[in-house]
């Protein structure tokens, strides 16, 4: 039954995911047909200051990937407008990025020479963006967004803060306005461009100089200002007008005026994609990441619904456009996306806007790209590049955990070190290296309630219940973590060989495979062959599901897995062996325990231990006592409870002997004709006592089932109370 129930639950979710798959790709008509027309002036003015913003990042992140200027642009217009259309974020802007253009680059470099036409150049960029997006779009499709949550915020903030100095290390050639060298490299590089450092052409470099001072200036100053596009029309003015361009200033040159143009790339070359792969995973990866983060982000302040599935699509057939037209891999960029919330965008019309301004000042401004200085764009990039180093999430990291402190670290090295695919898949490893022994050491401490009895809490200081030991599971338990769990379980057993009941509190355990559910049977089975037994409580519906259907919960009982609220109350007045609690246990643990008395006596345990569960000790049933005792045969009624608690309330017909005299010395003759009642509070000292006796070969004793708690309700006369 339960298995066709689940097959039957498989089907109907891939039947919804089949039905699901076409409005994936139906989302442009949504959107246009439900907009409101509303929307139309905020869209509008978020979608120019988005475009300021866009046009100078553009060509010069394209630049970064040693690539045209129209390049970018390209990539901004066609990415723009269908990243928005089929995304799902009303905010998030995809376009051109400083560390997917320096991804691209790693692979470019891997697969090129220096003598490798621009226009091959350019077609290989594309192949990258193709299957990138193809990446992206399957793991839409597919529901596989999941998998980039195992990127951490450490391996993120160590690798944007590598690429960031990446970034500045390649533009310092444009600032010293020295011959460059084309590697990924970070010291390779460097030490070029320090080998040439008498070579430096001074005009250039006091230009970037001045750039960078503006930018900053401007970000202290003006933040609301378009910095990077000003500085822009500054340089450009300046070579311009002081004819800069003659005395060795290199400048961009013109950008050609024209559309987005379906280019021919060897998309189906299966060489060359299987060469570019660790490139294009890290590209497809990298980019979802981001993308997920901003948009995470963003919705977070405007309170937007997200569909991730939806955003995957959308960032799959952005990069799938771009490669087909000329342009470059893209992704979300956190500073557009925040300049379209900011400036009142609304609806993803506004991204699209924003690519048709960008496509409009290609036609306008493209001559003006003839006296754009070069090194004001390495000047921007270099700003950029320096505020990728997050130095504020760093310290926060630094200061609050080791682990992420390493992985960050390592991902930081490897960013500098490696070619890029290797520093991310590095810092991957390491993180799931890290999260896999995290997870398979989750936390299991022992707990005692506190002085209020209102909640359990890990106190080793302090002396434990002898009888039952409670432990907290705090994490999944599936095949990783079973065996660590189960030897400190073990372990705990072996330090406390007295305690032979346990309670697992599984309120913090969310997942349990069945290698969980061997090591649980195993516990069990290891507890009841020492006469004890283990029992668990807080287990969440999910869990306990997987319990019935491995038939856990038949191996361990329906009745051993209790409710948090009831569960030590049940333990304690049924399980509990009440001659330990009273005679040999001085501690008061459990809120049960502080009106129980302590006997000063200490009761030989050994010989009168729990009895056996198939053994039937003689009792009196509470509806049956009355009759019993006003019967022609009257018993003698034996009282065992500690004189505290017969003086609280009795049976006037009751005398009290406690239960250690028995044990200790001979109080009472018993003769073969009187038949004797033994009475305690729950009627389990009683059981014990009356099986003692007759395991001595004492007969005609019997035991109150149920005890003193039994008769509450019945009319009996009862004293001192």
């Amino acid at each position: 039954m339960i298995q066709n129930s689940s097959s039957q639950e498989i089907l109907d979710q891939t039947k919804d995911w089949f039905q699901k798959i076409p409005s994936y790709f139906a989302n442009p008509y949504n959107i246009i047909s439900n907009y409101n027309r509303e929307n139309l002036r905020g869209d509008l003015v978020a979608s120019l200051t988005v475009a300021v913003v866009l046009l100078p990042q553009a060509i010069a992140y394209a630049l970064i990937a040693q690539l045209p200027p129209q390049t970018g642009l390209f990539a901004a217009i066609m990415a723009g407008m269908i990243g928005a259309l089929w995304g799902s974020s009303f905010h998030l802007h995809t376009g051109p990025t400083n560390t997917n253009s320096l991804l691209v680059l790693t692979g470019l470099v891997a697969v090129t020479t220096a003598e490798t036409p621009m226009a091959e150049y350019i077609a290989i960029a594309g192949v990258i963006a193709f299957w990138a997006g193809v990446i992206r779009l399957i793991m839409g499709i597919a529901k596989l967004g999941v998998l980039v949550n195992f990127v951490s915020d450490s391996v993120i903030i160590g690798f944007t803060g590598g690429a960031g100095l990446l970034i500045v290390d390649k533009q310092l050639a444009h600032l010293f306005g020295v011959q460059g060298v084309s590697s990924p490299n970070f010291y390779v590089v460097l030490t070029n461009v320090f080998s040439q450092i008498g070579d430096t052409h001074l005009l250039t470099f006091y230009l970037g100089i001045a750039g960078i001072v503006a930018l900053l200036l401007f970000r202290r100053f003006a933040p609301k200002l378009p910095g990077p596009l000003i500085t822009m029309v500054a340089g450009t003015l300046m070579v311009w007008a002081l004819g800069l361009d003659d005395q060795g200033v290199r400048v961009l040159g013109e950008i050609p005026r024209e559309f987005p143009r379906l280019a021919s790339i060897p998309i189906f070359d299966f060489a060359l994609v299987a060469e570019l792969m660790p490139y294009i995973i890290a590209v497809a990866l990298i980019g979802l990441i981001e993308a997920s983060s901003i948009s995470r982000a963003i919705a977070s302040r405007s309170g937007q619904y997200l569909d991730s599935d939806q955003e995957f699509i959308g960032q799959g057939l952005a990069n799938i456009a771009t490669g087909l037209f000329s342009g470059y891999p893209v992704a979300g960029s956190l500073t557009r996306s925040a300049v379209n919330y900011e400036n009142g965008a609304k609806t993803q019309i506004a991204a699209v806007f924003s690519a048709l301004w960008i496509l409009l000042a290609m036609f306008v401004l493209a001559p003006a790209a003839a006296f754009l200085p070069r090194v004001i764009l390495s000047a921007i990039l270099i700003v950029t590049g320096a505020r990728m180093v997050n130095i504020t999430g760093a310290r926060q990291i630094f200061r609050t955990s080791a682990g992420d402190t390493v992985v960050m670290l390592i991902t930081f090295i490897a960013t500098l070190t490696l070619e890029l695919q290797f520093a991310v898949l590095t810092g991957i490893l390491v993180s799931l290296a890290r999260h896999i022994a995290q997870t398979s050491m989750p936390t299991v401490e022992t707990v005692l309630p506190e002085d209020d009895f209102r909640h359990f809490a890990h106190q080793p200081d302090k002396a434990g219940c002898p009888q039952l030991g409670v432990l907290t599971i705090m994490g999944s338990i599936y095949f990783g973590a079973a065996p660590y769990i189960e030897n400190i379980i073990r372990e705990h057993q072996y330090n406390h060989p007295d305690q032979q009941f346990l309670l697992l509190r599984f309120h913090r355990v969310n997942h349990m495979d069945i290698s969980g559910i061997h090591m649980l049977d195993t516990l069990v089975r290891l507890y009841r062959d020492k006469d004890g037994d283990l029992f668990l409580t807080g287990v969440r519906e999910e869990v306990l599901a997987f319990m019935q259907k491995s038939g856990f919960v038949d191996t361990i009982g329906q009745d051993n897995i209790l409710d948090q609220d009831t569960a030590i109350v049940h333990i304690f007045h049924n399980i509990l062996n009440p001659a330990e609690c009273v005679y040999t246990c001085r501690q008061k643990i459990w809120r049960e325990c502080q009106s129980l008395p302590k006997s000063k006596e200490l009761l030989n345990l050994p010989e009168i231990m729990a009895v056996p569960a198939d053994i039937d000790v003689p009792a009196i049933q509470p509806s049956a006592f009355s009759t019993f005792v006003t019967g022609s045969k009257t018993p003698r009624i034996i009282d065992i409870r500690e004189p505290e608690e017969f003086s609280q309330g009795h049976l006037r017909l009751a005398e009290s002997i406690p239960m250690h005299r028995f044990i200790n010395e001979k109080p009472v003759q018993f003769d073969d004709e009187e038949d004797v009642v033994f009475i305690c509070r729950n009627g389990r000292r009683s059981n014990q006592l009356t099986w003692y006796l007759q395991n001595q070969g004492i007969n005609n004793v019997y035991h109150l089932e149920g005890g003193m708690a039994a008769l509450e309700v019945a009319s009996l006369p009862k004293s001192g109370r």
